[in-house]
């Protein structure tokens, strides 16, 4: 999913290799917002709780940055040494296929990354205990799992499931627990939403990329079921995005106001329509969009909850 959000096309000629840009194109900076909506969704259910401390919360924002970039370098250079990243690329320049930087140099900067993430989560075990830092480590794992490794996940069609887990109820249900050092059945159920616009980013990105994919060996989800299919589990994701929220209000778990990530239904729908109607590069511009969609309806399912239980 990290190699799916930012899918804006830097020109690689305009960047130095070895350069501070070169770097900043390889952490992807577009993706860094999306990774915080998780957060915030999960501070709201702190919040809700009356739970919410200032500290954890700054810590778990801070632990998912670096995450993510981590993430990043780990796609960057695993999917170029194993031939996934090619010329033939649809998607955004990435740093080592392009030449910028050396896949050694990124290797390194993706272990100072994680190691920087570890001493985020020293601090997080000292606020909410060691099960925190369990979940930092398998955390890492995952990222590197996910393209690198001897049974990549993203290559074997598991992409889609590491995404709804780590980006959705790990995310969440972890940056709630930070706050009350228990598991919260509420954020739980937030976390679900969360994890399902993560994976439709990914499902644009595959979608995107099934025929250079299957070409390098890479069989995710989209070339295992095809466009159809495709277009179907993205349709799947949305609803289900917008049946929690529901659920939540009709249940009497939450008040009227966690209905507030409804507003972004319209925008969800022209996405599907517009996704069913494009192919290839054009799906780039999707992406991104998609990547808001989970932003916004972030943003407005975490005051949601707030407001639906004050």
């Amino acid at each position: 999913m990290t190699e799916a959000l930012d899918a804006r096309r830097p020109l690689a000629p305009s960047v130095r290799p070895g350069s501070l840009a070169a770097w900043v194109l390889a952490a992807r900076p577009a993706t860094l917002a999306a990774a915080l909506a998780p957060v915030a969704v999960g501070s709201a259910c702190a919040v809700a709780h009356g739970t919410f401390r200032t500290g954890p919360a700054a810590g778990a924002a801070l632990g998912a940055l670096l995450l993510q970039v981590g993430a990043n370098f780990a796609n960057d250079v695993f999917d170029y040494e194993k031939g996934a990243d090619t010329a033939e690329r649809l998607g955004p320049t990435r740093a080592v296929q392009a030449g910028l930087i050396e896949a050694r140099a990124v290797r390194r900067g993706m272990w100072v990354v994680f190691g920087l993430a570890l001493l985020v989560g020293t601090y997080l075990a000292f606020e909410a205990g060691l099960a925190i830092v369990a979940v930092g480590v398998l955390s890492i794992l995952a990222a590197i799992a996910y393209t690198g490794g001897p049974y990549p996940l993203g290559y074997h069609g598991l992409g889609d499931v590491f995404v709804f887990l780590f980006f959705g109820i790990v995310a969440v249900v972890g940056s709630a627990f930070v706050h009350a050092r228990e598991l919260s059945g509420l954020a739980f159920l937030a976390s679900l939403p969360m994890g399902a616009l993560s994976t439709a980013i990914l499902v644009v990105n595959n979608l995107r990329d099934r025929e250079t994919d299957a070409r390098a060996g890479k069989r995710t989800l989209a070339v295992r079921l095809g466009r159809r299919g495709a277009l179907v589990e993205y349709g799947l994701l949305l609803t289900l995005a917008y049946a929690v929220p529901v659920g939540l209000v009709a249940s009497g778990v939450l008040g009227t106001p966690a209905l507030l990530p409804l507003v972004t239904v319209p925008f969800g729908i022209r996405l599907l329509v517009g996704i069913a109607r494009e192919a290839g590069r054009a799906l780039n511009a999707r992406l991104v969009q998609t990547a808001r969609l989970l932003l916004a309806f972030g943003v407005c399912f975490a005051a949601g909850i707030v407001l639906g239980a004050a």
